[in-house]
């Protein structure tokens, strides 16, 4: 009986021993952080994520998921409950978005900040803040991605309708006729050499003319320069110039002079000349008047003598 009760106690004592071990093990490794309660409500799948996933803010651990549970007053909505350390600085412009590990699809929350609203959040238990979820780029690949499919198959028929026999022999033809310009083009070269080799000659002369324009310049501007002084010379107060005017004035005087001389002796000239042939054509009609002297003209009516015809 002794043995017994001795075995008894020392199995009681040895329980007690492991319970009293458990239980500083759960003292010594009890969590001490003060976790501040978050809310994220979003309408996005959320694949891959789990409770008690981690937390992340710009790549740090902040802290966990508590849980993920549907919206009850909003049907397709996803109520996701977060803590996170209470020194995480999250203000009203942080949101959050999907992060994945590796290719082994076990999903986080990343937190992030764009820094327009860098206004701190509170939040408790009795009063849980939300914080934005945003689309990840899973999300957006899934959300493009029938849009996307749409533009590869209208682009593979574009594509094929580019590849049919006509267009084939339009293209082919193309690239003959580049084919036969290249070959064009490569003989041009050939062309010209006789052109170029004349090149150098032509610079030549084409200085020699330069410099002869050059020199005939010089000359021309020299000459003006004489020209110049010779003007100057004929202009100057009692140069030829003046000299040649003062002689164009005077004899300007002398013909008007003789012309109110010389006109009255000519007009009386003219008119003694046609006196003299009057007395010529009287002398040629009658030579008698010479010696009898001309003859009275017969009266005319109302003078002395007349007498009418019968």
């Amino acid at each position: 009986m002794e043995n017994k009760s001795h075995a008894l106690l020392a199995g009681v004592f040895t329980l007690v021993l492991a319970v009293i071990a458990v239980l500083l093990a759960l003292w010594f490794n009890r969590d001490r952080v003060e976790w501040v309660p978050y809310e994220i409500a979003t309408k996005l799948s959320v694949p891959g994520l789990n409770p008690q996933a981690a937390v992340r803010y710009r790549g740090l651990d902040v802290g966990r998921v508590d849980k993920i549970i549907f919206d009850p007053a909003a049907p397709g909505q996803i109520l996701i409950h977060i803590s996170i350390k209470p020194d995480t600085p999250v203000t009203q412009s942080t949101y959050a978005t999907l992060g994945y590990q590796g290719v082994t699809g076990i999903a986080y929350i990343q937190l992030d900040d764009d820094g327009k609203k860098p206004v701190r959040v509170t939040s408790s238990k009795k009063q849980v803040a939300r914080i934005e979820l945003r689309p990840s780029l899973f999300d957006e690949l899934q959300t493009k991605g029938l849009a996307i499919l749409e533009q590869t198959e209208a682009l593979t028929k574009r594509f094929n309708t580019l590849l049919e026999p006509a267009n084939q022999k339009a293209m082919l033809a193309a690239f003959d006729n580049i084919s036969r310009a290249a070959i064009a083009i490569e003989a041009i070269p050939r062309q010209l050499e006789p052109t170029l080799s004349k090149l150098p000659a032509l610079t030549a002369q084409t200085q020699q003319t330069l410099a002869s324009v050059s020199e005939l310049s010089k000359n021309a501007s020299q000459l003006t320069k004489n020209l110049n002084q010779i003007a100057n010379g004929l202009s100057v107060p009692g140069g030829p110039l003046n000299t040649f005017t003062t002689s164009a004035e005077r004899i300007g005087s002398v013909a008007n002079q003789i012309e109110l001389d010389i006109v009255p002796l000519a007009r009386d000239t003219q008119s003694t000349l046609r006196n003299l042939n009057r007395t010529l054509d009287n002398f040629n009609q009658r030579p008698q008047s010479i010696l009898f002297g001309t003859s009275r003209p017969a009266p005319g009516p109302g003078e002395a003598g007349f007498a009418a015809p019968k």
